[in-house]
């Protein structure tokens, strides 16, 4: 059932909706198209912009949060949250599988895109992710729990007016990732201290 309200929201944009997707109170349920991503350049040549991207509008400082579900199974499923200025800048994160297991995964692209990846050491089928935006600098945290948020990355971002911020889901090799989105927070910074794991 598709739905013009998602996590009790009526302001939303899909990049890349996909064919197959329901919005019920506050969960969001995505079952991914083939061959979609978002990737810029960098070792494979190639640009995709036609992932699953589903943005909220914020103002030039936020924080978002968001529970992610889902069973990566196949080489490069990936699902998270995305903060996108523009097709050229960007950064998705999550979870994505790769080498035979499921991955803690981020892709920052201004112009071209980088990738870094790391085991990731909690539950990769029911997971947690914060990202933080304010004065050109972007905070990544990570839970198993919804209650302490380690960092993940701490980058330079650009600087705007406008970002959209939200979930996130591709699968470049195949169709049929199911992904549940839920709990998603979108508000004012928490400027907290970096090593504030709350």
């Amino acid at each position: 059932m598709k739905t013009d309200r998602v996590f009790g929201r009526k302001e939303f944009n899909w990049f890349g909706e996909p064919a197959a997707w329901a919005a019920d109170g506050d969960v969001l349920d995505v079952v991914t198209d083939g061959k979609t991503d978002f990737w810029r350049e960098t070792h494979y040549g190639f640009i995709r912009d036609n992932g699953h991207f589903l943005g909220f509008a914020t103002g030039d400082a936020f924080m978002a949060q968001l529970r992610v579900q889902a069973n990566f199974e196949e080489l490069y499923d990936q699902a998270g949250l995305m903060v996108r200025v523009d097709e050229r800048n960007w950064i998705k994160a999550g979870i994505e599988f790769s080498d035979g297991q499921a991955m803690l995964s981020s892709v920052l692209t201004r112009e071209q895109s980088d990738w870094a990846t790391a085991p990731y050491l909690g539950n990769a089928a029911d997971f947690w992710l914060r990202v933080t935006v304010k004065a050109g600098v972007l905070r990544l945290q990570v839970s198993a729990d919804g209650k302490t948020w380690p960092l993940v990355r701490l980058a330079p971002f650009p600087i705007a007016s406008r970002y959209w911020v939200g979930p996130m889901c591709c699968t470049p090799e195949r169709a049929g990732l199911k992904v549940r989105f839920s709990e998603f927070l979108l508000g004012a910074p928490l400027d907290r201290d970096l090593h504030d794991l709350t």
